[in-house]
C-alpha cells in the first residue's frame, strides 16, 4: 500500500507539471494565432493570397526538424495540420 501512495503522489506531481505545461501551450498558441492573424491582415497589401500551401509545407518541415521526440514527426504533423486548419477558420482581428 505504501508503494501505491508513492506512485499516486508521483502521478499527481506529473499531472501538476502537465497542467503548467498546458497553460504555457495555450499562451503560446494564442501568441502564434495573433502573429498569424496579423500576417493575414497584411497579405492583401502585398497582393498575396490568404492560403499558401508552400508556406504550410515549410512550417511542417521546420516542425519536424525541431523534433527531438518522443513524439513522431507524423504526430507533430497531425497537430500542426490542425493548428493551421483552425487558423484558416479563425475570424480576423
Amino acid at each position: 500500500m505504501a508503494e501505491d501512495s508513492g506512485a499516486l503522489a508521483q502521478i499527481e506531481q506529473h499531472r501538476q507539471k502537465i497542467d503548467a505545461i498546458d497553460e504555457q501551450i495555450v499562451t503560446l498558441l494564442n501568441e502564434r494565432a495573433l502573429q498569424s492573424l496579423q500576417i493575414r491582415d497584411l497579405k492583401p497589401e502585398v497582393h498575396m493570397g490568404l492560403y499558401d500551401p508552400r508556406r504550410e509545407e515549410e512550417i511542417l518541415e521546420k516542425v519536424s526538424a525541431y523534433n527531438k521526440g518522443p513524439l513522431f514527426n507524423d504526430n507533430l504533423r497531425d497537430i500542426y495540420t490542425t493548428i493551421l486548419k483552425v487558423m484558416k477558420e479563425a475570424p480576423s482581428l
